[in-house]
């Protein structure tokens, strides 16, 4: 069970934008942790994760959501260009309540094995006046290559903006 967090790098944005990067990652620790906290400037409020600058089809995920009171929904996506990240769901954008920004979290465990990359994420976003969503994603990055560098983008081209934070944290087993 781990038992000790490390912050590694930490930020808060002052002016907007259109990624953040997480770049020379030291493989002296077991697993990591993500802490995003985040908003987009544009309509769609979904984002992209991806490890080394690496785009190529390594990567598959599956998610449940459920907004509000209504129905889980369980998606499965297949194929290009979603099969080039791990698609985070759920960041607050332009059209949800002012000023609001959901909260992600990541865990990646034996980020320096080489094995494939198993990624567990949760997230809440809130919309204080008319609705709230939770998502449960687990996620792939078959590659064999220790993860040296996480970026995060805006699934639709937009940016994050100013006050979205960023917290990268080594976790060692004791």
């Amino acid at each position: 069970m781990p038992s000790t967090y490390t912050l590694i790098k930490g930020e808060t944005l002052a002016s907007s934008a259109a990624s953040y990067t997480f770049s020379a990652i030291p493989s002296t620790f077991t697993d990591l942790v993500l802490r995003v906290s985040g908003r987009f400037d544009i309509s769609n409020n979904g984002g992209r994760l991806r490890f080394n600058g690496d785009s190529s089809a390594l990567y598959s995920w599956n998610r449940v959501t459920a907004i509000s009171i209504a129905e889980a929904s369980n998606n499965t996506t297949y194929g290009s260009p979603y099969d080039t990240f791990v698609y985070f769901p759920g960041v607050n954008s332009s059209t949800t309540t002012a000023d609001t920004f959901s909260n992600n979290e990541m865990y990646l465990p034996n980020y320096t094995a080489s094995a494939h990359k198993p990624v567990m994420l949760n997230n809440v976003m809130e919309q204080n006046t008319t609705s709230a969503g939770i998502t449960m994603l687990a996620g792939l990055y078959r590659s064999t290559t220790a993860i040296s560098s996480i970026a995060l983008t805006s699934d639709g081209g937009g940016n994050w903006v100013s006050g979205s934070s960023f917290y990268l944290y080594g976790v060692k087993n004791s």
